[in-house]
């Protein structure tokens, strides 16, 4: 190979062309406004060197990535946060079921404990047939008896009772 070869490689390996020497910065009037100095110093009149743009660069992209890393931290810690929320909102919400059923059963124990006390069909059948021969047995004892001016007497229809 040639030396003019290695000269125009353009690879990646290629190294970049030594920077040319900066002329000297002209020479400001001193008429000039005080509104044109801070617009000249905030932009340089003459280019920076090309080992300290690539610097400046390669400082740009560490920062980048610094920054790209906390975001990704963050991203991970706030999706663990939301994972964590999501499981104590879910254990708050099996609780509340739980104090639910929990209320619930002490009704329902409740509610038989009163059914329980009630009396059964037995019983209220034989209450009612007691009532029906007490009630046959006292107006069979009134009519024999001759208690019938016991009762109150019928006011017929049109006429007032005295």
């Amino acid at each position: 190979m040639t030396d003019a070869s290695q000269g125009t490689s353009s690879g990646p390996a290629a190294v970049p062309p030594a920077p040319r020497p900066a002329p000297p910065p002209p020479a400001t009037p001193a008429a000039a406004p005080t509104a044109a100095a801070p617009a000249a110093s905030a932009v340089p009149s003459h280019p920076l060197p090309a080992n300290q743009l690539f610097d400046q660069l390669a400082r740009i992209e560490d920062k980048c990535s610094r920054i790209e890393d906390k975001y990704a931290r963050s991203e991970a810690l706030l999706s663990r946060v939301e994972d964590k929320v999501e499981n104590a909102a879910n254990r708050m919400n099996e609780s509340a079921r739980q104090s639910d059923l929990a209320a619930l059963r002490t009704e329902m124990r409740g509610l038989a404990e009163r059914t329980r006390r009630l009396p059964g069909t037995g019983a209220l059948v034989l209450t009612a047939v007691i009532t029906a021969i007490l009630t046959v047995v006292l107006m069979v004892a009134v009519q024999r008896l001759n208690l019938d001016r016991l009762l109150p007497q019928r006011a017929t229809i049109g006429t007032t009772a005295q």
